[in-house]
């Protein structure tokens, strides 16, 4: 299997050179549980292609040039390289992912530093051009946000659940709940719902730390994903959304948002053959799981942890699935490890199933091929494969190591 490696250059304080050529076993396999092999640059970049994806039906590849706040088109020009397809097309500062649209005609990037989501459109040859920025977020904890954005915002997790970094007071969840409640009941019964507020820094009898201040939130997008029915789902990792889009001519129309609770930083999602979005936490290690109700509103349903062990200083990166839909996987940074969590129902249930050793530094990036993990160290400068075992979901002996120039991210060729 070929596959093609996203990667932080030099500019990025990283290793990598370009876009990368990975193999695992034979090119043209279509399991990944080979022989790894790094064969040196499919095309070199004077920045850092820290994503990479791939064109539903032309030889072209597109990155996220992370440092550069760019998105680049690359033409396949042989078997493993490209060659610039135009050039540089302004997204936003940190721009850290590109989603191209299943009919190949549009592309959304989604920008780290500033919080831009960005269409482009992609024309006949799959050159971008005509970048739309839309609409900004609002903090649905900030004074400026409606009473409705906080309907989703609910902290779902049991009590007992007692980890350190992105650990939610129940005073905060109380005060979620209560703002959501009176925004549900309108303006005639609002008031017999109590307050419940967080108290501020500062107040005596609270032994709860205080929420972080409204100013030092900003708007951090971090993905697009793009669902059936022609909607565009979006993470914003610093104001803690989910935003739903439709695309127009005019770029993107902004449908609806779901807030996840204060402080979680939802990071990357999956779609699921169930219909729920699952969306994994970057900050509170935790995986949410979205659906839309009959009317098409989406909701939160469900939320799992990654596991008991996490450890306070975390991060969680990246969230896969397996090809039948049975098991999430989601990477965690800072005791490098991979949490598979078993899907339950119909598809609203999730519970953790083990925490394991990624065998990486710093997991950035995963691939699930069928019965092998794919993990991409950002800081090892290496990739592993790890076998899945096929019962109970869980990762297993590694198989194989390649060194690869900081690694940050996989996309298998077509």
């Amino acid at each position: 299997m070929k596959l093609w490696t996203g990667g932080y250059t030099a500019r990025s304080d990283g290793n990598a050179t370009g876009i990368g050529v990975l193999l695992a076993g034979d090119p043209d396999d279509g399991s990944a549980g080979g022989q790894l092999a790094f064969a040196g640059d499919a095309v070199v970049t004077d920045g850092s292609p820290s994503w990479v994806s791939i064109h539903p039906a032309l030889e072209v590849v597109y990155a996220a040039m992370e440092d550069a706040g760019t998105v680049r088109a690359f033409q396949r020009t042989g078997e493993s390289s490209f060659a610039p397809l135009g050039g540089p097309v302004e997204a936003g500062s940190a721009v850290c992912h590109v989603a191209v649209a299943p009919d190949g005609g549009s592309l959304v990037a989604s920008c780290w530093n500033d919080g831009r989501v960005v269409r482009m459109r992609l024309d006949a040859a799959g050159m971008p051009s005509a970048p739309v920025i839309a609409a900004a977020a609002v903090d649905p904890y900030g004074p400026d946000a409606a009473p409705s954005d906080l309907l989703g915002a609910v902290d779902l997790r049991p009590r007992a659940d007692t980890r350190g970094a992105g650990e939610f007071s129940g005073a905060a969840d109380l005060a979620d709940a209560a703002r959501a409640l009176r925004a549900a009941a309108g303006a005639e019964f609002a008031h017999l719902i109590p307050e419940h507020e967080v108290p501020v820094s500062g107040e005596e009898d609270s032994d709860e730390p205080a929420l972080e201040d409204a100013a030092s939130r900003v708007s951090r997008a971090h993905q697009a994903i793009f669902l059936p029915d022609d909607l565009v789902a979006t993470t914003d990792m610093g104001l803690d959304l989910v935003r739903f889009w439709r695309a127009t001519a005019d770029g993107l129309r902004a449908v609806q948002q779901v807030a996840l609770p204060r402080g979680s930083g939802p990071r990357h999602m999956v779609w699921h053959p169930s219909g729920h979005l699952y969306v994994v936490a970057e900050l509170s290690c935790e995986v949410f799981a979205l659906a839309a109700e009959a009317s098409g509103a989406w909701r939160i349903v469900t939320a799992a942890v990654l596991g008991a062990q996490t450890l306070a200083g975390d991060t969680a990166a990246e969230l896969s699935m397996s090809r039948d839909g049975a098991f999430l996987y989601a990477g965690v940074r800072g005791s490098n490890t991979i949490s598979t969590l078993r899907v339950r129902g119909a598809g609203d249930a999730l519970s953790p199933v083990a925490l394991v050793d990624a065998e990486v530094d710093w997991p950035r990036h995963h691939l699930v091929v069928r019965d092998t993990i794919l993990i991409a160290g950002q800081h090892s400068d290496d990739v592993v494969s790890l076998t899945l075992d096929q019962r109970t979901g869980v990762p297993s002996r590694v198989r194989h190591r390649i060194d690869v120039p900081s690694p940050t991210c996989l996309a298998a060729a077509r």
